[in-house]
Order: structure tokens, then sequence, then C-alpha cells
């Protein structure tokens, strides 16, 4: 079954973009899209340092740009997945009366490492340890989609 899934974080340059870096290079087949809660840096392509980052280990970001998240995304995905619990707030203001879409945190897919959010590197300078809980995160969420 393929699945349309939008990854979430507030600008769209390191964390939501890295998720769906990791999750399209294990998972092709599913339709996938990331978006932030602010439009700060529209149009803007990933990071530089998070795109040095993923591309150390083999993840191309470099055809992403960032996009604003839009109440549409409802209807355009069946699974929406934000960074933390500040961009599921964001999302949810967002939700259209009636919408059922599941909206989830990445972390929640990976229980193990003890994570309640993907920090951002942006303001952390810790691309790899947030590369680290993406990996481990989208590891649980294929799980969880082909249970």
């Amino acid at each position: 079954m393929t699945h349309r899934i939008l990854f979430v974080c507030l600008g769209n340059i390191c964390r939501s973009p890295a998720a769906e870096g990791v999750f399209r290079a294990r998972a092709p087949h599913h339709t996938t899209d990331s978006a932030g809660t602010s439009g700060w840096h529209i149009g803007n392509p990933p990071y530089g340092p998070m795109q040095a980052a993923a591309q150390a280990r083999e993840i191309d970001l470099s055809d992403l740009r960032a996009r604003l998240f839009v109440a549409e995304d409802f209807e355009r995905f069946d699974l929406i997945i934000g960074m933390d619990a500040e961009n599921i707030a964001n999302i949810e203001a967002l939700r259209p009366a009636g919408s059922t879409t599941p909206v989830q945190l990445l972390t929640d897919f990976a229980p193990e490492t003890g994570a309640d959010h993907v920090p951002d590197p942006y303001y952390t300078r810790d691309f790899d340890g947030a590369l680290d809980l993406i990996e481990a995160a989208v590891e649980g969420l294929q799980a969880h989609l082909r249970a």
C-alpha cells in the first residue's frame, strides 16, 4: 500500500526535509513532502549544514524547497508528522472541521530513544544527532506502516 506522508517542522529547512529525505530513501514507493509552520524560508533549499550531514549518509536533500504548511494538507496526506509539540499545535490550529487525518510526533515511532521531540539542529548545531533520531523514528514509522 502506498501512503502519502507529510513531515512538518518550524522552518522546513532542517528537520522536516531531513525526515522526508531519510524516509523517501528507505521507502521510495510512498508519496512524501515536507513543510514548515512558519513562512520564513519559503522557496529555500534545506540548510547547508543539514544537507552536508545528510549527504554524508548518502541522503540527497538538494531538490527540496521549503514551503508553508496549509489547511489543504489535511486533504492531500494520509498522515502528518510533526517534529515537536509546538509544530503539532500549529498544525492542529489549521485542522479543517471534520478532518480525521492523523497527526503524530515523529518520535512517537521511536519510543526506545526516550525522546519526546526532534531537537532543532538549526539552534543546537547537532545535525548528526538530529539525523540519528530521525533515522530511528523513520525505521519505526516504516514498521508502523507495514503493520
